[in-house]
């Protein structure tokens, strides 16, 4: 095979990146828009681009005083509005299939850089991929997925194969606190490794104390070092308190994220735990105390809450790995001879090859089919409320609204500021007492009559399919007067909307063709 063949045949690495990166743009790019709240984090990175200050009060809903709001990922923000404003909604969806494409391609190189056999790195790093598809949105979170996966390949190979890199952990610190409210991620990834190392220089055998405290005095000063760069952030020192929304029963219950996994959902994850559980059951190599603490707190982590499932997929691949390689070297037949074989070859191959030829061509590519209008990304008319926003834009309906969350996420995006919400997808923000309110409404519990007119409602803006929807079709005192498949608009009759029910007087529920079977 020549040099220049070599140099045009992509790497395992490579493949992996580019099956993501083409599936997103080509077949799958718009679910990243399935959530509504990329289109606020854009408006509101647009905001303080504009105004050159980062937000510490809600400019978005009509409630008032304007609730505190701190946007802890104003960096990644800016970042979308940056994109966007170069490349509108396309652009914004092709850098973050960028960004998760790079997740199974790092995952796969830190793999293969602690000396794991290839064909089983495949295998575990499809599986995690696959596993933490659940959560792929073009939203912040991605950025900490990729910058917790860069922090545990530098702990790792730092505990493994003595490769101080510990250095770039406050740069990376310094970033990640800016942009996203997972940085408590890193500090709960070094604390892991610093108490493992102790637990060896206090409990292991003579000969490994001495290296174990070594790495235990670097630990502890990285983390020192680490907690003060997170400190350069515009909140300072009140920014590490944010976690604490975790601890807020009432969000952890009501979120539909932070719920834990439906295992009766098609789920890869629970293949994934299921698979662990196996082999961690039946691996003959002892698991040491740095990757018991990792299983036990990133599992319980992902079955508390399905959010965190691409965070225990990426870490949980190297323990598995290592495991489950140990284990088939134990057994010596043909079969297993096989496939050691046929992994050299696949090796060699692998290591032959030279750059990144194939993933920049792919990028450039993808980049040049979208300006030229060939590849496009927006929010879904079928889902989300494209349409009723812009009768919303064209009728300027006045009064107090009350909207779906997800509405609210989509109208902050439309058609912000000409209109302000009543609630939106920051229920960390709203906290319990607004979204209480919200929730008596939409369920309808009793009393929710009068929590509408305490807060003095004019119109609702609201699925289609919702159960408030259908009551409030039978409710005299209102009325339709915008109806498509996916939204419905309702005003109250009071003297103020007279106009607007004089002007839609008749206006019927469409039904789609799922609700009109019998």
């Amino acid at each position: 095979m020549s040099t220049n063949t070599r140099f045009w045949l992509p790497s395992v690495s490579d493949i992996f990146f580019l099956c993501t990166f083409l599936f997103l743009a080509f077949s799958s790019g718009n679910n990243l828009l399935n959530d509504a709240d990329t289109g606020y984090h854009i408006r509101a990175g647009e905001y303080m681009i504009n105004n050159l200050v980062v937000l510490r009060y809600d400019i978005f809903s009509y409630i008032s005083p304007p609730l505190p709001w701190f946007a802890h990922e104003w960096l990644s923000e800016v970042i979308m509005a940056l994109v966007y404003r170069l490349s509108r909604l396309t652009g914004v969806v092709i850098f973050f299939s960028i960004l998760l494409a790079l997740v199974p391609s790092l995952l796969f190189n830190s793999c293969r850089s602690l000396d794991r056999d290839i064909f089983l790195a495949v295998l575990f790093v499809l599986l995690a991929t696959v596993s933490s598809t659940l959560h792929w949105l073009a939203r912040p979170h991605i950025f900490s997925l990729v910058l917790t996966l860069i922090w545990y390949a530098i702990l790792d190979q730092y505990q493994y194969k003595g490769q101080n890199r510990l250095y770039l952990l406050p740069l990376l610190m310094l970033l990640w606190a800016n942009i996203h409210g997972g940085f408590i991620v890193g500090f709960l990834l070094i604390g892991i490794y610093l108490c493992g190392n102790t637990t060896v220089f206090l409990f292991g055998k003579e000969a490994n104390r001495s290296a174990a405290k070594d790495k235990c005095n670097k630990l502890a000063a990285f983390t020192a070092i680490c907690l003060v760069f997170s400190l350069f952030n515009p909140r300072g020192y009140s920014l590490l308190l944010f976690p604490r929304m975790l601890s807020n029963q009432w969000l952890m219950d009501h979120v539909s994220e932070f719920l834990s996994p439906n295992f009766h959902e098609s789920l890869p994850y629970k293949y994934l735990l299921l698979l662990m559980v196996g082999i961690l059951a039946l691996s003959r190599r002892a698991v040491n105390a740095i990757e018991v603490m990792l299983v036990v707190v990133f599992t319980y982590m992902s079955l508390y809450s399905a959010r965190y499932i691409p965070f225990f997929a990426v870490i949980i691949t190297p323990i598995l790995l290592r495991q489950a390689e140990s284990g088939l070297r134990s057994f010596d037949n043909r079969l297993v001879n096989f496939f050691w074989e046929r992994s050299k070859n696949l090796e060699l191959i692998d290591a032959s090859t030279k750059g990144h030829v194939w993933p920049v061509l792919a990028v450039i590519g993808v980049c040049a089919l979208a300006l030229n209008g060939k590849i496009e990304f927006k929010f879904d008319e079928k889902k989300k409320p494209v349409a009723a926003v812009e009768f919303l834009k064209k009728e300027k309906i006045p009064g107090k609204m009350f909207n779906d969350d997800e509405f609210g996420d989509y109208l902050i995006y439309a058609a912000w500021p000409g209109y302000k919400v009543f609630l939106d997808g920051r229920l960390d923000m709203y906290g319990e007492a607004w979204g209480s309110r919200y929730l008596n409404i939409v369920t309808m519990r009793p009393g929710w009559e009068e929590v509408v007119e305490k807060n003095n409602f004019s119109w609702v803006f609201i699925g289609a399919e919702a159960p408030l929807s259908s009551v409030l079709l039978e409710k005299k005192n209102w009325r339709l007067i915008y109806a498509d498949t996916v939204a419905h608009i309702f005003v109250k009759q009071i003297p103020e909307n007279h106009l607007l029910i004089d002007k839609y007087p008749d206006v019927k529920p469409i039904k789609t063709p799922a609700s009109s079977l019998p």
